[in-house]
């Protein structure tokens, strides 16, 4: 069984190379056959630095997605662009919006800072629970890759994620889509927008997801990925106040149950010994998330003024197993002490921005952005073990308490940055970025009625240098930095406080687009240095998440990216990402130096193409084909557990018109069995490793009507 599902994945790999490594130069024959000059690739237009520059003059490696190709890979989450990205990857874990988001190594610890800055509308989205997010009505997402606290601050250490929503236009128009795949799974979504007056303009959209789930627990029998409901509304209003004042207001409410905290149990201690989950306990997440803000520009002679004003209430509870097991299985009980247990933790976080940003207009040799942030965190988290009696999740409000940890923590954080461009001659830019970041965090143990107070500071410079070759090539050289601020710990564990982390990285890179712009190949090397590299595990005993520190760790890596129209309506494109990290020094775990840190995946992949065909006059046919490879992943800093290459497979076929559009859309069509997040039993603290199991093999048919 095992060698023919390695032989289904390694004819497959061989196959999509071979077909993109033939359908590449063919995009050069397609010139000489006489194409016309309208043929070229789909260019996009990038605010990844805070002003609209077209993607291959952006001297970053950014993966952007237009409208277009959003809705031409089906991309309805977070995940599925992720997976289009090589060297980012994004891991489900334990709650509903718990992921584990990695981008050149830099890893993402759960219940603190983000490694990657995520904007929304221009708006920071300031804890790692809004990574996870319903994408629908969506106009364009950008993926940089590579630190970028010159411009982004604090949490873009590994990068930043760029969403931009749809605004209203000056026409009424709408759009309703619903798709229902296996498990009993339904997505719905409405838009509607429309102009309100001569200079303003409404659009709400809702999403609406309900699902039966696809994991099944061999213990009880019941699915334990269900989602009970998960309910979203969006409004976003637009008002131009004459020609230089313009107001951008935006609010939205999401509501959720789901189910959470199914990891299996991994008797034998082997991360590709794909098991099914069995605890006794079915663990359930529920909450909500409000977002708003305000946006205003003004419009000066020379430069525009923006204030952008953000405010997140949100609240995420949880309930399930804490041995993720039951007493038939593991008579022994939590930990061998004769009894079964469980868990469940009450998440409340507030969170307001502020930021006033002045951006120079773009005319002339010198450019210039200059700004000032500040963000406001109080977070409360209580945190409880219980002995299990009944299997009921209710146990954690009346139950026998083993463990109760009730903590406040609050953060006051501000900045100050500045930014340039400046044409040293037509072909040669010299860019610069610089941002001062202080934190001040407090924490108040609501038991005892203890606080501690601390301070986290950093300087963050970046500068680049950008040679033009002509319009369409370009080659770059950065020196960057990022940083993530440190904090507390839970007040009764071993490390009461972990360090901040800061990373710098060069690198040289180039983008370049040939043969009328029907083929783009770009590429860059980088290598990265990070002081106290955070890192996450879990000590089962007093039921707490602990991050720590790494002291030095080297990362660098290669990446690459090809995209070729091939002939009208053909596109094929492929990615490929290294990532090579060695901790090079740990004084709390000597025996690690010279091993990769935690959830790194060696290198990773993607290829695939597009094909859009007419049928008729008014109907056309859409093919899409997108091929992953992900190589071993090491999850933790002994590299003891190392799980095995995956190879994804997704397809969407669809048949469109201008006001309809009918799809069949499949994800891991392999049916590749593999952990999203494993925790050998050294780090899950625990007396056996677990793994929260991927998603099988899905499927969804899918309609939408535009008016």
């Amino acid at each position: 069984m095992k060698l023919a599902s390695s032989f289904k994945r390694n004819t497959s790999v061989l196959a999509i190379s071979m077909a993109v490594a033939t359908l590449i130069p063919a995009a050069a024959s397609a010139q000489t056959a006489g194409q016309s000059d309208d043929l070229v690739l789909e260019e996009i237009v990038v605010t990844s630095q805070r002003r609209e520059e077209r993607l291959q003059d952006v001297p970053i490696q950014v993966a952007a997605f237009s409208d277009s190709k959003i809705e031409a890979a089906g991309i309805k989450a977070t995940q599925d662009f992720i997976n289009l990205v090589p060297n980012v990857s994004l891991d489900d874990s334990f709650t509903y919006l718990n992921t584990f988001v990695v981008v050149r190594g830099v890893t993402q610890i759960n219940n603190a800072d983000s490694p990657i800055a995520i904007i929304v509308d221009g708006v920071p989205q300031n804890s790692q629970k809004q990574l996870k997010m319903n994408l629908f009505d969506i106009e364009r997402i950008e993926v940089l890759k590579g630190p970028q606290g010159g411009l982004y601050g604090r949490n873009a250490i590994g990068g930043a994620i760029n969403i931009v929503t749809k605004a209203p236009g000056d026409t009424l128009e709408g759009q309703v889509n619903a798709s229902y795949g296996r498990g009993d799974a339904l997505d719905l979504t409405a838009v509607i927008s429309t102009p309100v007056g001569d200079e303003g303009g409404l659009r709400v959209s809702g999403s609406y997801k309900t699902d039966n789930g696809r994991i099944e627990n061999s213990h009880t029998g019941e699915k334990v990925d269900f989602i009970d409901h998960d309910a979203e509304v969006r409004a976003r209003y637009n008002q131009n106040f004459g020609e230089r004042v313009k107001m951008d207001l935006r609010a939205s409410y999401r509501d959720f149950e789901a189910g959470a905290v199914y990891d299996s149990v991994v008797f034998s201690g082997e991360p590709d010994d794909y098991v099914a989950p069995s605890e006794n306990i079915e663990g359930i997440t529920f909450g909500d998330i409000f977002d708003a803000s305000a946006k205003f520009d003004i419009a000066f002679d020379g430069a525009t003024l923006s204030s952008i004003t953000g405010y997140t209430a949100l609240e995420e509870y949880f309930r399930g197993d804490i041995d993720f097991t039951n007493a038939v299985d593991k008579p022994g009980g939590f930990l061998g002490l004769g009894f079964q247990a469980g868990q469940g933790q009450n998440l409340d976080l507030d969170l307001f921005s502020q930021e006033l940003r002045l951006v120079s207009d773009t005319d002339g040799p010198f450019r210039w952005i200059t700004g000032v942030y500040y963000l406001h965190t109080g977070r409360d988290l209580l945190t409880r073990a219980f002995i299990d009696l009944t299997g009921d999740v209710s146990q954690f409000d009346d139950g026998i308490a083993i463990v109760n940890l009730s903590e406040s923590n609050s953060n006051n954080a501000y900045a100050v940055y500045g930014s340039f461009d400046y044409d040293l001659t037509e072909a040669l830019t010299l860019s610069g970025a610089l941002r001062y970041d202080r934190d001040k965090r407090s924490q108040t143990d609501l038991t005892s009625g203890d606080v501690r107070k601390t301070d986290f500071d950093s300087v963050q410079p970046k500068a680049t240098l950008t040679y033009h070759f002509d319009d369409n090539k370009l080659v770059y050289g950065t020196y960057s930095t990022g940083f993530r601020s440190g904090g507390f710990n839970a007040p009764t564990v071993r490390i009461p406080v972990f360090k901040d982390e800061e990373l710098e990285n060069f690198e040289a890179g180039f983008k370049t687009s040939w043969l009328d712009r029907r083929l783009v190949l770009n590429g860059a090397v980088y290598k990265s240095k990070s002081d106290n590299f955070q890192f996450f595990f879990v000590d089962a005993a007093s039921a707490s998440q602990i991050i720590g520190n790494i002291d030095k760790v080297d990362i660098w890596g290669v990446e690459l990216e090809a995209q070729a129209l091939v002939s009208k309506g053909l596109q094929v494109f492929a990615a490929v990402g290294t990532t090579d990290s060695e901790i090079k020094e740990n004084t709390d775990v000597p025996a690690s130096v010279g091993n990769k840190t935690p959830k790194t995946t060696s290198w990773s992949l993607n290829a695939g193409f597009q094909y859009d065909v007419e049928l008729t006059d008014t109907h056309n046919l859409m093919m899409r084909l997108d091929y992953e490879h992900r190589g071993k992943k090491y999850w933790q800093i002994d590299n003891l557990a190392v799980q095995e290459p995956v190879d994804l497979v997704d397809i969407r076929v669809g048949v469109e018109t201008e006001g309809w559009g009918l799809y069949f859309t499949a994800r891991n069509l392999l049916g590749e069995k593999y952990y999203t997040d494993y925790n050998p039993r050294a780090y899950s603290g625990l007396d056996t490793d677990i793994g929260f199991r991927a998603q099988p093999s899905t499927w969804a048919v899918e309609g939408k009507v535009r008016f």
